[in-house]
């Protein structure tokens, strides 16, 4: 069985972070390992607290694992503070995995900023250079941007976001996954590959509000189809699909914003859905 390492903050509604990455994992059939970086407080309503795990355990967490089990493939997501990223940033770099994909939890879908601009350029500058797939969404994306001095485009169509794709994977060396779900038309993700390829993926508008979730759950399970032995742009296509079923299957739960189930399928093979 291969083996998926997530290092990731902890949702304590079970719907985001490292729980959502582990449902993904045996979903998808792969062994998950987790390192964790935060713990919340939070339900479908929001965030209520967030404490942050000291960078040393977070770097024993995951020595623990590569120095007893063979990784296949490790998903990044939340980070939360410049001695984090630098923690994970010299693991990496130590061990050098296999393919690493980063979800650079920077911006929410919404604007509001989860790193400081200092933090934002140690994740740039510091890990991006050591990862192998980048996940931003449109407004990562435009932050990102701004950081390398690309700052200005309006990113609202597909055509911008291959745009601005071209210019981080041209800037980084990195392949990168632009995340286009917010767009006001169709929505749309766009893969740009650090060789210039571009691949378009459409997706139909699911009517439902119960989306949280979405972006632990593609990036971990582009982790675990490269680990199965995909290559990336059949990783990135499985994982489309896969995130596709979870919203579909998305749990009506609590008052606020429910989750994304990527165990759904499963559920109703078994006639527990």
């Amino acid at each position: 069985m291969k083996k998926v390492l997530t290092i990731a903050g902890s949702d304590s509604s079970g719907g985001a972070g490292i729980q959502t990455d582990l449902k993904t994992f045996a979903a998808l059939g792969v062994y998950g390992m987790s390192a964790i970086t935060a713990i919340t407080a939070q339900n479908t309503l929001g965030v209520k607290r967030v404490e942050r795990v000291s960078a040393s355990m977070v770097k024993d967490q995951i020595r623990a694992i590569f120095e007893d089990i063979e990784v296949d493939a490790v998903k990044i997501g939340m980070l939360a503070e410049i001695d984090i990223i630098e923690a994970v940033r010299d693991c990496i770099d130590l061990y050098r995995p296999k393919f690493v994909v980063l979800d650079p939890v920077m911006v929410s879908t919404s604007g509001f900023d989860l790193l400081n601009s200092q933090a934002k350029k140690v994740l740039i500058e510091g890990l991006i250079p050591l990862v192998d797939l980048i996940t931003p969404n449109l407004a990562e994306t435009s932050c990102i941007l701004n950081l390398i001095g690309r700052a200005g485009l309006d990113i609202d169509s597909w055509a911008k976001m291959k745009e601005a794709g071209m210019i981080i994977a041209g800037h980084t060396g990195k392949n990168i996954l632009v995340k286009g779900g917010h767009l006001m038309d169709r929505p749309c993700d766009v893969l740009v590959t650090n060789d210039g390829r571009v691949y378009k993926y459409d997706h139909k508008r699911i009517n439902t509000k119960n989306t949280h979730g979405t972006g632990c759950t593609l990036s971990s399970a582009i982790a675990a189809n490269v680990a199965k032995g995909y290559g990336l742009e059949e990783a990135v296509s499985r994982a489309k699909d896969f995130i596709s079923k979870a919203i579909e299957n998305s749990l009506d739960i609590g008052r606020g914003c429910g989750p994304t189930d990527p165990m759904g399928d499963i559920y109703k093979s078994l006639g527990m859905a």
